[in-house]
């Protein structure tokens, strides 16, 4: 019995010593994973390089702290190898940034701040926890305060370019207050108050310079990571043809100043459904418009050879 013991003991040594060997051998360096050969499909995981100078609205980040190197390298990793999320947000950009941009450039507010609408509802009519709604994800009180109509009838959070407009003015109030664009944009998540709180608790003067909550601690980081990606897609991995994006369908405006008792039977005057209706008019919440005061209201009417509608 000792014997077979003894046996079995060497045995289990030159198995483990063995895989030892094996270990010591195979394993990963510098050297060796550069020289590897490529795995299945080409799918593979590697470090990014974080840009060497990044800014937001011409604020320049500042990535000579270490901290925020490893916040900024944070979002770019989440937003690159998220990689579907990533495609769908180049091609709804293709299709929505032509409607925002000239009404940010027309109200004076960077560019950049086409990117908040990215990570606010990824450029969908998202609805959030708290009763945000719209591209802009725009609160009901804000909305109102900025002269939306918001009721079960009507709901302009969802009106492309009026919800942007309020954003602007949002965002020009909060700039004027905090000073720097950087704050605007985190006061677009945490509010004027919010942001002027805590940078007085705090004694400083510069969002990179606060500490927040993970939400608002992250936001800004978010923004320039999604504007650093859609600007360098290649770079990031990301392979698409112009013909793989979403294409905005031309509309024309028709004035209604009346009520509207079915809108399936006012669609089918301009040869379309409800549900294209409806899609390119989201701020209609039902299938009437009550109108008692006489509104005008301007309806988007896709043009002719867009959309297949059978009788």
């Amino acid at each position: 019995m000792k014997t077979i013991k003894n046996i079995l003991a060497a045995i289990g040594l030159i198995s483990i010593s063995g895989l030892f060997i094996f270990a010591v051998q195979k394993g990963p360096s510098d050297q060796n994973i550069e020289n590897e050969p490529k795995l299945v499909n080409d799918y593979n995981v590697y470090a990014l390089s974080v840009p060497k100078a990044l800014d937001f609205a011409g604020e320049p980040v500042p990535l000579e702290n270490p901290d925020i190197l490893e916040r900024m390298d944070r979002e770019l990793l989440v937003n690159t190898y998220w990689q579907s999320n990533g495609l769908l947000m180049f091609k709804r950009a293709e299709k929505y940034f032509p409607i925002i941009e000239p009404i940010l450039k027309k109200n004076n507010v960077p560019d950049d701040f086409k990117y908040l609408a990215v990570i606010e509802s990824g450029l969908t009519n998202a609805v959030s926890p708290a009763g945000a709604r719209g591209v802009w994800q725009i609160m009901k009180t804000t909305g109102r305060e900025n002269g939306l109509e918001i009721n079960s009838n009507v709901d302009e959070r969802y009106h492309l370019e009026m919800a942007t407009e309020v954003a602007c003015k949002y965002l020009l109030k909060a700039k004027q207050k905090l000073g720097s664009w950087t704050l605007a944009a985190a006061a677009y998540n945490a509010g004027n108050a919010g942001v002027s709180r805590r940078l007085e608790e705090q004694g400083v003067s510069d969002y990179y310079d606060l500490l927040l909550g993970e939400e608002t601690g992250r936001y800004l980081f978010r923004i320039i990571a999604l504007k650093e990606i859609l600007n360098h897609p290649k770079q990031y991995g990301f392979n698409f043809k112009k013909e793989d994006l979403y294409k905005t369908v031309p509309t024309y405006k028709v004035e209604v100043d009346t009520i509207v008792t079915d809108f399936s039977q006012f669609a089918k005057r301009f040869g379309i459904n409800y549900k294209i209706l409806k899609l390119h008019n989201p701020w209609l919440r039902e299938g009437k418009l009550n109108n008692s005061s006489n509104k005008k209201y301007y309806i988007e009417i896709p043009k002719e050879g867009y959309y297949s509608v059978k009788p």
